[in-house]
């Protein structure tokens, strides 16, 4: 596959990711104004809870002011350059997957921070007493992109030494 080819594929996932990304998140704000004050259940496991992010993962480097928004926005273009050359080089189709899906969590959380200087979160998981942070789907893409990496690092037949004789 030449890298036009890759390329445009891994632009499509990644737009694919920001538009169900953005989507998701206006849908809640616009339809569900009560879950920026208390959670909204949704089923017993999961409720809507708008939190405003200014930090990265778990709210880490939530601390850094109105640097925070450049900083971030700046860090997620720069991944998203790189994760494009590595695309362009030359990926196998789940790589290629994987990482158009990170891109287009990485410009969603961006698009967040450009448009409301914090990314809005609102997927609240719970089961007895654990509770999981609240995250988005362009967390969940990026989550799962990296998983789908370390899925195909470790069972690629190529590189695994469980296949030499």
């Amino acid at each position: 596959m030449n890298s036009n080819k890759r390329l445009a594929i891994g632009g499509i996932i990644a737009a694919l990711v920001i538009l169900l990304d953005q989507w998701s998140k206006a849908l809640v704000l616009n339809h569900w104004p009560q879950a920026r004050e208390v959670p909204v259940p949704m089923i017993p496991t999961l409720d809507l809870a708008i939190n405003w992010n200014r930090g990265v993962s778990f709210s880490m480097g939530n601390n850094l002011g109105d640097a925070d928004k450049y900083v971030f926005v700046a860090l997620s273009l720069l991944v998203t350059i790189g994760l494009v050359v590595w695309i362009a080089r030359g990926v196998k189709p789940l790589v290629l997957t994987a990482l158009g899906m990170i891109i287009g969590g990485a410009l969603g959380n961006a698009w967040d921070r450009i448009r409301y200087g914090a990314v809005e979160d609102f997927i609240y998981f719970h089961v007895g007493n654990f509770h999981w942070p609240v995250f988005n789907l362009a967390d969940s893409a990026i989550c799962v992109g990296a998983g789908l990496m370390i899925f195909d690092s470790l069972f690629d037949r190529k590189l695994s030494h469980k296949n030499t004789p």
